[in-house]
C-alpha cells in the first residue's frame, strides 16, 4: 500500500478551494519560502485525509485547516500552522510520523504528535482515556508551548461547528470545554479564547439558560446606550484635558459571566447588571497611573476597590489597573487602564508577541505559563492515576486573587483558600513536608492559616517533621496535595515492607529456616519467575494480603532444597503492632479494637491485614481459613487513637445527650458520630462512635458517664 507522501496530491495546487485561499490571506506576514511549506502540507493534509466527512458532510481537510486560520490571526509560526493543518493525520490516517518528519521536520512532528490523543490504547472507561490523553499532551506543552495552543484553536473551531453532533455528545464536549479548556485558556491570558470557548460551551451545555440571560443583556442594554454613551465621553474629555492620549471603550458582560457570578455570589441578574465597565488604554506605565488620576479626579473610587495589577501581575501575566467609582447615574463604574502591550497579552496571553525561539524572553504571561507547566509535570511524575492528576490539574486552573510574600520580598500566586500550608509547598516541596509553623505578618500561626493577598509569609520548619493524613484536609492547591499524597504513599510502602518482613521471618522461622540462609541467586531466581523486580515488592504484597507469608516461605524452602518442618503454631511469635502502622494495618469496624485487647489479624487481598479482637464474632469464621489468619498482639509502646463504640442506656429527657457528649468531651476524647438506637417514652439508648487511646482511657470515659444520673448504663458495643 503507497503511503499518503508517496501518492500525487489530490487538490489542484493552481486552484484551491475557498477555504484555502482564506487561510493564505491571513498568511501574508510569512515569506514566501514559509508560505509554500504551508502550502505543501496543506495538499499532503488533504490526500492523507481523503474522503473522510465531518460529522455535519464538508470534507474533513476543512477542520484543520480552520484551526490553522484560528492561530494565523494570532500571527504564529509557520511550524505552528503546518502542525495545526496535519494535526489529525497520524491519529486518523495512514500518514506516518517518519513520514511527517522527513517531509516538514523533527518539530512539526513533535508538534502533531503531542496533540495526537492515545486512542489506540485499552482504558478501563473514557474518562480514564481523556485524561492519559491529557497528561500526555501536558508533557508536550511542557517541550513547546505550542502545543497547547494548537489542542485550544482545535476545541474552538469543534465547539463553533458542535451543532452537527448528537446532544449527549454535545453536553459532555461542552462539559470539558467548561471544565478544562477554558481555564487553560485563561491560565494562559488568552481571554479572546477563553472567552468564546466559555460562550459557546455554555450555549451547548445549558441552552434555555443562555437564551433568557442573552435576551435579558440585549433588552438591558437597550435601556443603557444614552448613559453609557455620557460616561464614555466624559472619560476621554477629562483624559484629554490631562493630555492623555488613550483609547476609551465600553466593556460589555457575557452570558456566561453573567450566569456564574448570579450562582456562586447568589445576585439577581439586575444586580449583577447594575454595573458600567470600560476600559482605558494607553501607550505607557506611567500614562496608566496618570490616568488613574485622571478618572479618581472625574469620579469618586470606592472603597477597597482598587487592584494594582501592573506591579502586581496575576498568575498568567495579567498586568492592568484595576478601579471601581461612583457613577453619574448613582451605579458603580468598573474600569480597567493598561497599555497596548497589556492589552495585546490580556486578549492572547501565551500567544501574544509569539518568541518561541528565545524560550527566555517571551512575554510575561509566556514565562509564566512555563513555570506552570513545569509545574504540572512535576506533579504528574508523583501521580500514579491519570483521573487523580486531571482532578488536581482542575484544582490549579481556578487561581482567584491570592498574592502574598515570602520574606525576601518575592511574590507568590496561590489558589482561592489556600493556607500557609499550600504557600510552604509553593516555596518548595522540601519546606512543605518539614513545615511546623508559620509566621503570617511577624504572628506565629498555625499551618492551617487561611491567606489573603498582601500578607507576608515565613514558614518554620523542623527535620523530623513529615506530612500527616490531615494535611489533605488543610490545603487546596495541586502541588500540595500531590505532595502529600505522594509521600503517604511512600510511608504506606515503607510500612508494608516493614510488616511484610516481620510476617515473612515469622513464617521461615515456623519453617525451620530464615531470607539469609536461602541463596541470593535462587531468591533473585524465584523474584524472577513470580515477577517481583525486588524483594520489597514481595514483601509490600505479603503485607497487604496479595500474598499468604505461610505459602511464600514453603515455596522458598523448597527453592532452598530443604523441607518445610512447622514448629508447634502454639508457640509461635505473635507479630507485634504499635498502630503507627495505619498504611498497611486496618482496624475491623465490626469490633473496634483497642491497645490492651488480646487480637489477631486476617488477611484480606487488597485491604491487607484487618485486626480484630479475638471475641470478636466473625473471629470462628476466619478460623476457617487459618493461612489467612496471623497472630499478634500490641507493643508496650502504643500511639495514636483509636474508634469504639460506647452504648448508653439513658432516660429519654431534654439536655441528657448534651450532658452526656459533654461528659465524653471532658474525658479528652473526640465524638465521631451519634446514633439512637432505640428510643422510648421514657428511656432511649445511643451509640457513641468515640476516639480513645487504649482500653484505660475508654475505662476513664465509661466511668465519667456513668456517673451521671441521667445514665441507666454504660457498655462497650458490640458486647
Amino acid at each position: 500500500m503507497p503511503t499518503a507522501l508517496s501518492s500525487p496530491p489530490a487538490p489542484s495546487v493552481s486552484d484551491p478551494p475557498a477555504y484555502v485561499r482564506a487561510l493564505e490571506d491571513k498568511l501574508s506576514y510569512l515569506s514566501p519560502s514559509q508560505g509554500a511549506l504551508v502550502r505543501r502540507a496543506y495538499e499532503v493534509g488533504a490526500h492523507a485525509h481523503g474522503e473522510q466527512k465531518r460529522k455535519s458532510g464538508e470534507p474533513y481537510i476543512t477542520h484543520p485547516v480552520a484551526v490553522a486560520g484560528i492561530l494565523a490571526e494570532l500571527r504564529l509560526d509557520h511550524e505552528t500552522i503546518i502542525a495545526a493543518i496535519l494535526h489529525d493525520t497520524l491519529e486518523d490516517t495512514p500518514l506516518t510520523r517518519v513520514e511527517l518528519e522527513t517531509e516538514f521536520g523533527e518539530a512539526v512532528a513533535d508538534l502533531v504528535d503531542g496533540v495526537t490523543k492515545l486512542d489506540k490504547l485499552q482504558f478501563k472507561s473514557r474518562q480514564e482515556a481523556a485524561a492519559e490523553s491529557f497528561r500526555k499532551m501536558l508533557l508536550a506543552m511542557a517541550r513547546d508551548l505550542r502545543v497547547i495552543l494548537i489542542k485550544l484553536a482545535d476545541r474552538l473551531h469543534n465547539m463553533r461547528t458542535l451543532g452537527a453532533m448528537e446532544p449527549s455528545a454535545r453536553r459532555r464536549i461542552a462539559r470539558e470545554t467548561l471544565e478544562i479548556y477554558a481555564p487553560i485558556a485563561q491560565r494562559l491570558g488568552m481571554n479572546k479564547f477563553k472567552g468564546e470557548l466559555q460562550e459557546l460551551g455554555f450555549r451547548a451545555m445549558y441552552p434555555d439558560r443562555h437564551r433568557v440571560i442573552e435576551t435579558r443583556i440585549k433588552s438591558t442594554l437597550g435601556n443603557r446606550r444614552e448613559a453609557m454613551g455620557k460616561i464614555e465621553a466624559a472619560l476621554r474629555t477629562r483624559l484629554e484635558a490631562e493630555g492623555i492620549v488613550a483609547r476609551v471603550v465600553s466593556r460589555i458582560k457575557a452570558p456566561y459571566s453573567i450566569y456564574t457570578k448570579m450562582r456562586t455570589e447568589h445576585k439577581s441578574f439586575v444586580q449583577v447588571m447594575d454595573v458600567y465597565g470600560f476600559r482605558v488604554v494607553t501607550d505607557s506605565v506611567m500614562r496608566c497611573y496618570h490616568a488613574l488620576g485622571a478618572v479618581h479626579g472625574l469620579y469618586k473610587p470606592l472603597d477597597a476597590r482598587f487592584r494594582d495589577f501592573i506591579a502586581i501581575p496575576k498568575a498568567n501575566g495579567y498586568q492592568s489597573l484595576h478601579t471601581v467609582v461612583f457613577g453619574p447615574f448613582g451605579v458603580p463604574i468598573e474600569i480597567q487602564i493598561r497599555t497596548d502591550d497589556m492589552d495585546s497579552v490580556a486578549e492572547r496571553g501565551v500567544a501574544a508577541h509569539w518568541a518561541y525561539k528565545s524560550a527566555g524572553k517571551g512575554n510575561a504571561a509566556q514565562s509564566r505559563a512555563r513555570e506552570w507547566v513545569e509545574g504540572l509535570v512535576d506533579s504528574q511524575s508523583r501521580t500514579s492515576s491519570s483521573l487523580e492528576f486531571i482532578e488536581n490539574v482542575k484544582v490549579d486552573l481556578f487561581p482567584d486573587d491570592v498574592y502574598v510574600f515570602t520574606p525576601k520580598g518575592r511574590i507568590l500566586s496561590l489558589p482561592r483558600n489556600a493556607t500557609a500550608l499550600d504557600f510552604a509547598y509553593a516555596v518548595h516541596t522540601d519546606v512543605g513536608s518539614h513545615a511546623v509553623a508559620t509566621r503570617v505578618d511577624k504572628k506565629l500561626a498555625p499551618l492551617r492559616t487561611r491567606l489573603v493577598s498582601g500578607q507576608s509569609v515565613e514558614v518554620i520548619t523542623a527535620p523530623s517533621a513529615q506530612p500527616h493524613p490531615q494535611w489533605l484536609d488543610w490545603v487546596v492547591s495541586a502541588k500540595a496535595r500531590t505532595a502529600i499524597r505522594h509521600h503517604l504513599k511512600k510511608l504506606q510502602h515503607e510500612d508494608a515492607v516493614e510488616l511484610g518482613h516481620r510476617m515473612l521471618d515469622r513464617a521461615l522461622d515456623q519453617a525451620g529456616a530464615s531470607l539469609e540462609s536461602i541463596p541470593v541467586e535462587e531468591l533473585d531466581r524465584w523474584l524472577a519467575e513470580n515477577k517481583f523486580k525486588r524483594l520489597e515488592e514481595l514483601l509490600a504484597d505479603i503485607a497487604l494480603g496479595n500474598r499468604v507469608a505461610d505459602q511464600v516461605a514453603s515455596q522458598l524452602v523448597k527453592v532452598k532444597g530443604g523441607k518445610t518442618r512447622l514448629r508447634a503454631t502454639r508457640h509461635a511469635e505473635s507479630i507485634r503492632i504499635t498502630g503507627a502502622e495505619r498504611g498497611v494495618l486496618t482496624f475491623a469496624n465490626c469490633c473496634h479494637p483497642l491497645p490492651g485487647d488480646a487480637i489477631m489479624g486476617f488477611m484480606s487481598a487488597g485491604k491487607g491485614i484487618v485486626v480484630h479482637r479475638l471475641e470478636c464474632p466473625n473471629v470462628a469464621e476466619f478460623r476457617k481459613t487459618p493461612e489467612r489468619c496471623i497472630a499478634m498482639e500490641w507493643d508496650r509502646d502504643v500511639s495514636g487513637d483509636y474508634k469504639v463504640e460506647l452504648r448508653v442506656d439513658i432516660q429519654n429527657k431534654p439536655g441528657v445527650l448534651a450532658s452526656v457528649a459533654a461528659a465524653i468531651a471532658e474525658s479528652n476524647s473526640n465524638i465521631e458520630n451519634v446514633e439512637y438506637q432505640d428510643r422510648g417514652v421514657m428511656s432511649a439508648i445511643i451509640v457513641f462512635t468515640i476516639e480513645v487511646q487504649n482500653r484505660k482511657h475508654l475505662a476513664d470515659v465509661m466511668r465519667r458517664v456513668r456517673r451521671l444520673g441521667v445514665v441507666h448504663g454504660v457498655y462497650r458495643h458490640p458486647l
